[in-house]
This record gives structure tokens, C-alpha cells and sequence, in this order.
């Protein structure tokens, strides 16, 4: 999913690991200043930490999360989310709503582009997310790529996520050229690792200094969902041969793709997770399981047709995951009941825990929830509710006669996270 090293991801990694939260260093992107730790959090927000890197992604995570199991979020909780884009069509990170957005606000791509993507998957406010995805055409790099903030450096992150709710608005990505002729896809393939090198197939978050590219496991998940067109949401593909990386200077975006879910899945095939990344200065420890990471990738591995690929590493999630997911909050949450529903697990039962029921609570009642849980291979939906703001609507209930008239089972999927300044 693309990565947001959040204020509350480090801290949760903190309580978990019972340290002091670390400091990200790098990439660095500009943040809207801190709300005071005495403010109340606004109403409509899902989660209770303090939201100032985070707020729009968490809002978002959940709202995809919530529609893959025919949860309805409430009216306040998506005027909040729309509460934080600006005329221009951004959003930032987070900010105070009851001021204007100026020249001073601090415009954020990847807010933006999972704002773009919540709002069209949820079927709602569709004329802000389009205003949305035109401010994202608008400030498209030279490079066809996209940074976290207007004008920085294309990262594969950003470009991913980017490209992803451009898709979901029907934008034809392949057609966003640049003066120079690049595209959305051009940028991904520049950070691509040849086959044949070290880490052949995986991805880089950015060049470094003189041009090397170094394997991100993040940047790689999100490039093979970027590569193939797909956003967050993004259904699990049928079953297709074993990924294997293929070389060549001339490679179509979908066997770059394949390239990555081929170095993922060799990966997680040595051991069930990723680890976290060592963080610059820090001294030597010993690695620990990158939750978030394993969560995107398995999503990427799903939605590029190699779901038994990481059958063994949601069996870890579902044994080491959860209680990082309840620390973690509505982003964390999120990720694993995608994680779950890409690979055909049930988020209702999922370790011996509810994700659905634990992630809307933490904010405001939904507007209406379908029953069971709507995994690939189990049960469709009952017309049962949870929800305290009455049954479900009638566009629900069409929805749901239509599935058992025809037996046309339907499913979407994920990916999300990004990086902290």
C-alpha cells in the first residue's frame, strides 16, 4: 500500500515494542503544524490520536475498508473527509477546516489521491473526488510521476497511489504524457531493479544520490498495484502462472509488474513477513516483523493473481497481527481487513478477531452494515444490520436482491500507508 510513516504508526510501534518512538527522517515531506494536545478531536473522525500526518489517510483507509464489507459510513463521517479538501480540489494531511486553505497550505498528494479513491468507492460526493483527480493531473511531474508534496521528487509511492485514483475516476493513465513523453507508468519503470541484479524485480522509493536504485518492500507493493492500474480497492485477479522476473530494456507496465510480485513473493516465501527498515543513525537491534509492509503485500501479491503466494503470510497476520491492528487504529485496522478480504479470510473472524466490528468503532455509528462478511469464497450479505441508525437502505437491498437473483458474487479489495515527515 503506499506508505505513511505516521506520527501514530511510530508511536504504536513504540507501545508495541516498548520503546521510545523513533524519528523518521527520510523522505521528508512538509507537514500543517501540530493541533494542540489539548484540542478535542473533531467530530466525524475515526480514530483518537492526534490526526496532523494522518487524518485524511486513516479517514480513507477505513471508509475503502469498510465498503469492501458493505459497510456504510455515517453522513458526519464523510463530511468530515470532504471538510478537508480545498477549492483548488487537494487535500492536505490534515487541517483546520474552519479556516481557508492559502498559500500556505501545505498541499499533499497522497491525502488527496486516498481521499479520491474513498469517496468514488463509497459512491459519494463523486464531484469532489473529480475535482480531486484534476488537481492531481495538474501537478504531474516532468517525469510522468507524482512526490508527496507539489514539485518534490517522484517517488514510487506517491506516483502509485496517484495512479490508482486517477483509474477509479476513469482517467486514462496511460494517456497523462508529459512535454517530454513520459507517463504515470514511465516514472514506476525508471524505479524498477533489472532481472538478473541484486533484488531484480523489486522497486525503489527514489533514486539515490547517483542514480542507484535500492529495494523498498513498500515501494514495490505499491508499484505492482500502480503498474497494473489499480487502486486500493482493487479486487483479487485470477489465478495466473507462478511470477517469474522477466528481463528485457522494453517491458509492458504488467510485466514490470509481475517483475515485483515476483520478488514478493520470493521474499515471503523465506519467511511469512517483512521486516521494518532499520532507521537511519539508529544503532543495531534486531529486526522486527513489519506488519503494515506484510499487509500491502499480500494485497499486491492478490490483485497480481498470486493469492496462494501469500496464503502463509496471512496465517502470520492472523496470529501476530491483531493486536498491532487495535494499537495501530483506523490505518492499521484497515490494512489487515484488506489484507484478509484480498486473500478470501473473513475480517469478522479474522485470529479470533472482529476487524470489521473493532475498526467502526472507532468512529461514528455507520450508516448501515450487511451481513456476514463478504469474503471471495464465502457467504453474500444478509439484509441484517449492526448499525443503531436504522436498516440498510434501499439501494443495499436492491444491490443485494440483484447478487442472490443472479449468483454474481462481487469483491473488491486494497492497498495504504505513507510517509512521514
Amino acid at each position: 500500500m503506499t506508505v505513511r510513516r505516521s506520527a501514530a504508526a511510530l508511536a504504536t510501534t513504540a507501545v508495541l515494542l516498548g520503546v521510545a518512538a523513533p524519528v523518521a527522517v527520510a523522505p521528508v515531506a512538509v507537514a500543517a503544524p501540530s493541533p494542540s494536545p489539548s484540542a478535542d478531536l473533531p467530530a466525524g473522525l475515526y480514530g483518537t490520536t492526534d490526526p496532523t500526518y494522518d487524518g485524511v489517510w486513516r479517514q480513507s483507509l477505513a471508509f475503502l475498508a469498510q465498503k469492501i464489507e458493505y459497510v456504510t459510513p455515517s453522513t458526519q463521517a464523510v463530511d468530515w473527509l470532504v471538510g478537508q479538501q480545498c477549492d483548488s480540489g487537494a487535500f492536505t494531511s490534515y487541517r483546520d477546516a474552519s479556516k481557508p486553505c492559502d498559500a500556505s497550505t501545505v498541499m499533499d498528494t497522497n491525502a488527496t489521491a486516498v481521499a479520491v479513491q474513498a469517496l468514488v468507492e463509497i459512491n459519494q460526493r463523486r464531484e469532489d473526488a473529480n475535482n480531486g483527480a484534476d488537481w492531481l493531473k495538474s501537478v504531474q511531474n516532468e517525469d510522468g510521476g507524482w512526490g508527496y508534496n507539489p514539485g518534490s521528487l517522484s517517488d514510487a509511492n506517491s506516483t502509485s497511489i496517484v495512479i490508482g485514483a486517477l483509474a477509479r475516476t476513469g482517467v486514462p493513465v496511460n494517456e497523462l504524457t508529459t512535454k517530454n513523453g513520459s507517463t504515470p507508468y514511465t516514472a514506476l519503470q525508471s524505479l524498477a531493479i533489472a532481472c538478473g541484479e541484486k533484488d531484480g524485480g523489486a522497486f525503489a522509493y527514489q533514486p539515490g544520490k547517483k542514480g542507484e536504485l535500492a529495494a523498498n518492500m513498500d515501494a514495490t507493493a505499491a508499484s505492482v498495484l500502480g503498474l497494473m492500474g489499480k487502486g486500493i480497492a482493487s479486487g483479487t485477479s485470477n489465478a495466473v502462472k507462478d511470477p517469474s522476473c522477466t528481463k528485457g530494456d522494453d517491458l509492458s507496465p504488467e510485466q514490470t509488474a509481475q517483475n515485483g510480485a515476483s520478488f514478493l513473493a520470493d521474499t515471503l516465501e523465506k519467511q511469512p513477513y517483512l521486516e521494518q527498515a532499520p532507521m537511519p543513525g539508529a544503532e543495531e537491534s534486531t529486526p522486527q516483523p513489519d506488519y503494515g509492509n506484510t499487509s500491502d503485500a499480500v494485497v499486491a501479491l492478490a490483485a497480481s493473481g498470486h493469492a496462494d503466494k501469500a496464503k502463509a503470510s496471512v496465517a502470520w497476520l492472523q496470529k501476530n497481527g491483531t493486536g498491532w491492528a487495535k494499537q495501530g487504529g483506523p490505518a492499521a485496522t484497515a490494512q489487515l481487513i484488506l489484507a484478509a478480504h484480498a486473500t478470501g479470510a473473513d475480517a469478522r473472524s479474522f485470529g479470533g478477531v472482529d476487524l470489521v466490528k473493532q475498526l467502526n468503532s472507532m468512529g461514528p455509528s455507520p450508516a448501515a452494515t450487511a451481513l456476514p462478511s463478504p469474503t471471495p469464497t464465502g457467504p453474500q450479505p444478509s439484509s441484517g444490520t449492526d448499525s443503531d441508525d436504522g436498516g440498510l437502505s434501499l439501494g443495499w437491498l436492491i444491490g443485494i436482491g440483484l447478487l442472490a437473483g443472479t449468483g454474481i458474487g462481487f469483491l473488491l479489495s486494497m492497498r495504504g500507508k505513507k510517509k512521514q515527515p
